[in-house]
């Protein structure tokens, strides 16, 4: 074979030609320092497509012995079914596994049997995923986002025993809530109706602790302080709130870089700003918090951020409420002690003393003019 070169060759050109001619390796190679041979290698190699690879008698024993194994393994599949169970329902499914460090949809078939919803990969024998349909407590269709593409797919949330919560996507995931909910009537089961079940995601599951609820997420733009000669950056993510904190996740790293807790959150605001030099008169929420002894600021930008704004300001009142009516002090007439909220909004029961700011708001409406 003559050589050639061709400079418009690309990668893709490269791997066809070793994947279809081959390439072989033969090089004999000595190490040395200062003049003494230390190490010395010799290289026989041969790399190629297998269809190459047979063509020229090479690897047909193996080739043989792996297409035996593989034929033998798939003649003899496990069943998945019991004896005496009935197959009512079949269909390919997933099933989000977030055990230990493996998290990610596993695929299969997904049976609804007569006593039991399980996801079965029936190349390899396994069951993926097993529940009795006795411990199904309730369950709800949500929607998710699709395996590849960028839109929405429909997702099986199941409420099991001890709180534990199974999700599961199929071809059609309202054929399988109406065949399970039949099945269990039949059997005499009762559902759970209007369950609370958490959301739950993907990248949640990363970073949520133990028995840490998500109330609520969504995508968000966060601005990131400068770092070096980078100026402070909008870069895309996700938000969510927890019941313990409010923490920005970032898809191109893959980590939390930025996280406030519920307690740490002062207040939050709105405003209109210009974003960029293309990006102007853009909403942006500001939601201030405390951290080592002092005040900082954490800026986003997206969708829903009033819906945000609202959810905040919430959580603030409530919290400011709660300490209010749990605080006491003393009247500053009598000495009684009482609550905070007693005192501001009742005055005092011993005394009669009323606060100046009650007099205000009880008062008659007066109009100062200059």
């Amino acid at each position: 074979m003559d050589p050639q070169r061709n400079t418009n060759a690309t990668l893709v050109d490269l791997l066809d030609r070793v994947l279809d001619k081959g390439l072989v390796i033969h090089a004999d190679l000595i190490v040395s320092v200062a003049g003494i041979p230390l190490i010395g290698v010799n290289l026989r190699a041969a790399l190629a497509g297998m269809d190459t690879m047979l063509k020229y008698g090479m690897m047909q024993a193996w080739d043989e012995r792996i297409r035996d194994w593989e034929q033998e393994h798939r003649s003899k599949k496990k069943s998945c079914m019991v004896q005496g169970e009935e197959v009512i329902l079949k269909m390919l499914g997933a099933y989000y596994s977030s055990e230990g460090i493996y998290t990610a949809w596993r695929y299969g078939y997904l049976y609804l049997t007569s006593e039991r919803l399980l996801l079965y990969h029936e190349d390899f024998g396994e069951v993926l995923f097993e529940t009795p349909l006795m411990k199904i407590q309730s369950l709800l269709i949500r929607k998710g986002e699709h395996f590849t593409e960028k839109k929405e797919r429909e997702e099986l949330y199941l409420l099991l025993e001890g709180s534990k919560i199974a999700r599961l996507s199929g071809l059609d995931i309202d054929q399988l809530k109406e065949t399970i909910e039949k099945r269990m009537k039949e059997l005499g089961l009762v559902l759970k109706k209007d369950p609370e079940i958490p959301v739950l995601e993907e990248r949640a599951a990363e970073f949520l602790a133990q028995g840490e609820q998500l109330i609520c997420s969504g995508k968000m733009w966060y601005l990131m302080d400068a770092e070096g000669i980078i100026e402070d950056t909008w870069r895309p993510g996700y938000l969510y709130l927890t019941d313990k904190r409010v923490c920005w996740w970032y898809n191109f790293e893959r980590r939390i870089v930025i996280e406030i807790p519920v307690s740490g959150i002062i207040g939050s605001m709105m405003e209109t700003r210009d974003l960029t030099n293309i990006l102007k008169k853009e909403k942006v929420l500001d939601l201030l918090y405390a951290a080592n002894g002092t005040r900082r600021v954490a800026t986003f930008s997206g969708d829903a951020l009033e819906e945000w704004n609202k959810i905040l300001k919430r959580i603030i009142s409530g919290r400011v409420e709660s300490q209010t009516e749990q605080e006491t002090e003393t009247c500053p007439q009598c000495g009684r002690t009482a609550s905070i909220k007693e005192l501001l909004e009742q005055g005092c029961s011993g005394c009669g003393w009323v606060s100046a700011r009650k007099k205000v708001i009880s008062g008659p409406l007066s109009v100062v003019s200059g």
